[in-house]
């Protein structure tokens, strides 16, 4: 039996009162299919805020490091979380992302590949560019906006798929696609 739906629940009821998380663009989120969500980080709290209101399962690739801690490393893989070494081309973590969206399952990255140390979005890695090029998935962006303070609004925006048919056509580079990316996370900030 997966430990997911029951700690998902047990974690939806600490935050959401607590943070006050109010969700929005739900709508746009596809219910069936490869998902490549990309979001902004602010906090140590975004997956498992993401994780609470998305409305399907999402399998987050994070730094290795997490994985070195023993009770921690088997609580993240009963999630579905996978390791990725940072500061280069991990294979093996690029091939993992790859084959969850190969399996139609939903894909949560945080391209800035690290938190906001002031909360403004930094520039992207072009890790996100490269799932979304090299995948069929339906890519959604989403955006964390507010200070995690007790009692405040925390909002969570789940913006439309951005239309993928005429960048994959036109071949356009990881790091120019990443590029778009981070610019529809920004304008869901913006709103």
């Amino acid at each position: 039996m997966s430990l997911y739906p029951f700690a998902r629940s047990v974690v939806a009821g600490l935050l959401k009162p607590t943070y006050r998380i109010k969700v929005e663009g739900l709508e746009h989120f596809p219910k069936e299919g490869a998902v490549l969500l990309c979001t902004n980080h602010i906090s140590n709290l975004d997956p498992p805020v993401v994780g609470v209101t998305s409305p399907r399962k999402v399998f987050f690739m994070a730094k290795a490091e997490l994985f070195n801690v023993p009770v921690l490393n088997g609580l993240l893989k009963n999630f579905g979380t996978f390791p990725v070494k940072r500061g280069g081309g991990d294979r093996e973590a690029l091939r993992a992302g790859l084959k969850v969206l190969k399996e139609g399952n939903v894909l949560g990255l945080f391209p800035e590949g690290t938190r906001s140390k002031n909360g403004e979005l930094g520039k992207g890695l072009p890790g996100a560019g490269f799932f979304a090029l090299r995948s069929d998935a339906a890519v959604v962006p989403c955006a964390i906006i507010g200070p995690y303070k007790s009692l405040k609004t925390l909002r969570v925006v789940y913006g439309k798929p951005i239309n993928m048919e005429k960048y994959r056509q036109e071949k356009i580079s990881p790091e120019e696609m990443t590029n778009i990316i981070m610019s529809e996370i920004g304008n869901l900030i913006k709103k």
